[in-house]
């Protein structure tokens, strides 16, 4: 696996320099900037030699905040997945980031370990949302069993085995290991989770795991 290239937005200097010094300790992990706000990280981006695999982007900060940040990385470096870093645990706030293109939402006051599996997670697959987030995502929503809407509010359907493979993806699976477990091709499960972007609306991976968690495609245990 080729190293990780994380990029860190928070204006506390004291939180960044505790991160990267965790960072630090992770052969696979590699700084490649770190940014007060949102205005100094795109000021960076601009100029470094490889993007960043992942950001970990603090959702309050002067100038340009994580929200707005979060906007303008979808728009100008689609690559580069965020990881929302925040106090705030409001149930509405957080599907918001997340049906904005976030692939990950964690507490601040969240173990290091779990971090570093974020970091795996988002780097592998696209996203990583924690039971606490979906507990959040699921109790907020009240729209399961209703008909299928896009985040656009436009209704739509999804074929039988469009819904086999987006309960599969919520489950973590790649493109290949669902390929394998539906005797299908690869090439058709990537044809089916484009459809299923293109359908709901969604920005990512992350996306479709909230739209199946918030219309009951997908079931999480606690």
């Amino acid at each position: 696996m080729e190293t990780i290239r994380i990029a860190l937005v928070d204006d506390q200097q004291l939180f960044r320099r505790g991160i990267a010094l965790l960072m630090s300790e992770n052969p696979d992990f590699r700084i490649v900037l770190q940014a007060a706000n949102g205005n100094d990280c795109l000021r960076q981006l601009a100029e470094v030699r490889e993007l960043p695999h992942i950001a970990l982007v603090d959702m309050e900060m002067p100038e340009v905040d994580g929200i707005g940040l979060n906007v303008l990385l979808k728009e100008r470096y689609p690559s580069v997945k965020v990881i929302i870093l925040s106090v705030h645990e409001k149930q509405r706030l957080i599907a918001r980031m997340i049906e904005a293109g976030a692939s990950g939402y964690l507490f601040k006051n969240c173990d290091p370990e779990e971090l570093t599996e974020a970091i795996y997670s988002t780097y592998r697959n696209g996203f990583y949302i924690n039971q606490q987030v979906l507990k959040a995502i699921q109790h907020a929503s009240s729209d399961k069993n209703k008909s299928l809407k896009s985040v656009n509010n436009i209704p739509i359907e999804l074929t039988r085995r469009e819904e086999e493979i987006l309960r599969l993806i919520c489950g973590e699976q790649s493109n290949a290991e669902i390929a394998g477990q539906l005797f299908i091709s690869v090439r058709t499960v990537e044809g089916h989770r484009n459809n299923l972007l293109l359908k709901t609306g969604c920005q990512n991976t992350a996306g479709l795991v909230l739209f199946a968690v918030k219309y009951g495609i997908y079931e999480i245990d606690f």
